[in-house]
């Protein structure tokens, strides 16, 4: 069996695990996932894609997303009167990431900026934008659909079943979570846990409202309704398995591979932020509310890269036949 084999059958065990585990003690798992492995891989993704240049064609290019970022944490906290500006400003800048992996001229850049400057006008009078773009996308898109995605052009890439299966096992284990929904897993959600997961919320409601599951009538049913619980499960299985999936390939990704300088800085912030989130959850989310987010604006080059290598590994499959 081959190193490439041995990490994606690794990668189907973690999924498989993953699943079982949101099913038992979703928020908890979740809370565990974020808190403590997700500052490491925001910290080990960003060094490991600073290496790379971002996959952009320009040195600089990335600061603009670091800037970006910036103005959309600084309206997290401070709404701005037009609350639609949220989703323009990550929407134009998935656009520019787009211009930055495949565009190398400035003109032909800023004409496709301005082009999608316009384009929000249009989009920010349609239904569910604000949602699909300011809270799917930089959460559950971005752990579950580019993780999907990512996977999958790499199984496509080396041309592995084991890698295929993996993909599939993604999926099936997604959907089993909505198919099988048993009543006796429920359980009592801790005041400390319900405290701690409440700027999250939102994205749980927006789930339940996505699926028709039904509809909220107080802000506990996300914690003691079966539809709040399906959703959490959902939420903690694409969040616990992104961070494995991370970790599960540092021999083929190689982001450990830096001076021990570094390697100990990382560490260091690290350990800081788990201690903030021991401390004090909340203290934690908004202590690394700022590198959560970088972390996802910088992927976008990334991910822009993974779609169109999917793209290109079927056509190239479709052509040979």
């Amino acid at each position: 069996m081959t190193e490439s084999n041995k990490i994606h059958n690794v990668n189907t065990v973690l999924i498989v695990l993953s699943c079982i585990a949101s099913f038992i003690l979703p928020f908890e798992l979740f809370l565990f996932s974020y808190g403590v492995l997700g500052p490491l891989h925001y910290l080990t993704e960003i060094g490991w894609l600073h290496k790379k240049n971002y996959f952009t064609k320009g040195k600089n290019d990335f600061i603009y997303l670091v800037i970006a970022c910036t103005i959309l944490v600084y309206w997290n906290f401070n709404s701005p009167k037009n609350y639609l500006l949220l989703a323009h400003l990550t929407f134009i800048t998935i656009i520019a990431a787009i211009a930055f992996v495949f565009i190398k001229d400035w003109l032909y850049r800023i004409i496709l900026l301005i082009m999608a400057i316009i384009c929000t006008t249009a989009l920010g009078k349609m239904n569910n934008y604000f949602t699909w773009i300011a809270i799917f996308l930089p959460t559950i898109i971005h752990v579950f659909i580019f993780t999907w995605m990512f996977m999958l052009y790499g199984a496509l890439k080396e041309k592995s079943k084991a890698g295929l299966i993996s993909v599939l096992v993604l999926i099936v284990c997604a959907i089993s979570i909505f198919v099988f929904q048993p009543q006796n897993l429920f359980y009592t959600v801790g005041n400390y846990t319900q405290k701690s997961y409440y700027m999250f919320a939102d994205l749980n409601r927006k789930l339940v409202e996505l699926f028709n599951m039904t509809e909220f009538t107080k802000e506990t049913d996300v914690f003691t309704t079966n539809a709040g619980f399906v959703v959490m499960r959902f939420i903690a299985f694409a969040y616990t398995y992104h961070y494995l999936n991370w970790f599960s390939k540092t021999s083929v990704i190689k982001w450990h591979q830096v001076p021990k300088k570094t390697l100990y800085i990382t560490l260091g912030l690290w350990l800081s932020s788990i201690a903030f989130y021991a401390w004090d959850y909340n203290l934690g989310l908004k202590v690394l509310f700022f590198l959560s987010f970088l972390h996802v604006f910088l992927e976008f080059p990334l991910n822009a890269v993974s779609f169109t290598g999917v793209g290109k590994e079927i056509g190239g499959l479709l052509g040979r036949k």
